[in-house]
């Protein structure tokens, strides 16, 4: 082979290599362990993008370690546009809806929050740096415990995990300033309308398992009645109850 076409060759092989590094950060795969740049590529392109932006949510998103959040091989895709599967049939929602909710859930540092649904643990991890505390329920022992663990080991300390029914709320420690549901009951839980404190709000997704779900904002006035805001169309896992 000669020298002219040695070059081209490796000229070649360096193209295709960069190739694959930019593809691999476009479709959020991590290239060398770099989480702070696709996070940072994240916020900006998924989220503020799509209009969200309270400026302290978006802070939240770019601090938290989210492909800590995923089970270790699926990492790669932790900072990608979409869901994850996380055992147990359930999934960490996708950073845009994360986001979203949390924007509307106007999370202040004095507040404390009930997150029903505890998954991974990276939606408490979220609220944990808005909140003052953060009180999550998880039904499925297995992700509950390791969800805990997680929390401790990265230092998110105002953040209290419980396994048990999501519809029964945490009674011991009501009310709440602010609830947030992540997964979808087919009505709204009344002990969770109950542990709202007046003029609290919730975010929740709502309706049938398999169709028509709505994400909705229920805010409870200073006299108890409530007022339901219908978002955006969702699709969440449903909310199991203890049977």
């Amino acid at each position: 082979m000669n020298r002219k076409k040695r070059i081209s060759l490796l000229s070649a092989g360096i193209w295709y290599s960069f190739f694959l590094i930019v593809a691999g950060f476009l479709s959020g795969q991590a290239v060398d362990g770099n989480y702070d740049l696709l996070r940072e590529r994240m916020v900006e392109r998924q989220i503020v993008a799509r209009g969200v932006q309270d400026t302290s949510v978006l802070a939240a998103m770019k601090s938290v370690p989210r492909h800590l959040f995923v089970p270790e091989d699926l990492r790669s895709a932790a900072y990608s546009d979409r869901p994850l599967p996380i055992g147990y049939g359930q999934t960490i929602s996708q950073p845009y809806i994360v986001a979203y909710m949390t924007e509307l859930l106007e999370v202040n540092p004095e507040h404390k929050v009930l997150e029903i649904g505890t998954g991974s643990g990276y939606q408490a991890a979220v609220l944990s740096r808005l909140a003052r505390e953060v009180y999550t329920i998880e039904i499925i022992p297995e992700l509950g415990n390791a969800a805990a663990e997680r929390l401790r080991e990265l230092g998110y300390d105002n953040v209290t995990v419980r396994i048990g029914d999501g519809y029964q709320g945490w009674p011991e420690e009501a009310p709440f300033d602010r609830i947030i549901v992540t997964a979808a009951p087919e009505q709204i839980p009344p002990k969770l309308v109950e542990q709202l404190k007046p003029g609290g709000r919730m975010v929740i997704p709502t309706g049938p398992q398999w169709w028509g779900q709505d994400l909705l904002v229920v805010e409870k006035r200073e006299d108890g009645s409530i007022k339901t805001i219908n978002t955006i169309p969702v699709r969440f896992v449903p909310m199991v109850k203890e049977k």
